[in-house]
């Protein structure tokens, strides 16, 4: 039961870290290029699956050799930055305003550069840590 008890702990220290960084660079890029397409979302997935690409690697490389440092930056942090609620919600919105191109826009932008960023962060990744490529 204690073991359980501190993945909890690692996860939620991650979490409280994870959800002011995500409020703060939507906003940040949401007010710099404009809020009638939601890019602030778009460059918070984007930026996590890049940086779950990249520890990703670091966990095969070894860097990661216990699961708290997991717990703590992918499933607490990553988990809480990045978010599909607001992206679903974002395009279900559009769509409703009878925005189907940018809706469906954000829904390809979206995949198409979070599984780009995903894999180009673990290619960085594995490529700085000297292990195997995917």
């Amino acid at each position: 039961m204690q073991d359980v008890f501190q993945q909890l702990v690692w996860v939620a220290l991650g979490s409280v870290l994870g959800g002011p960084a995500r409020y703060f660079v939507s906003g940040f890029v949401g007010r710099r290029v404009g809020e009638t397409f939601p890019w602030g979302t778009v460059a918070v997935n984007v930026s996590g699956a890049f940086a779950a690409g990249m520890i990703a690697a670091a966990a095969i490389g070894g860097v990661f050799p216990t699961s708290v440092a997991w717990q703590f930056a992918v499933t607490g942090f990553l988990g809480s930055y990045t978010t599909v609620s607001s992206f679903s919600l974002q395009t279900l919105a559009l769509a409703r305003d009878g925005q189907i191109m940018r809706a469906g826009g954000n829904v390809v932008l979206s995949l198409a550069l979070c599984l780009s960023a995903v894999a180009l962060g673990y290619i960085s990744g594995s490529a700085a840590l000297g292990v195997g490529a995917p």
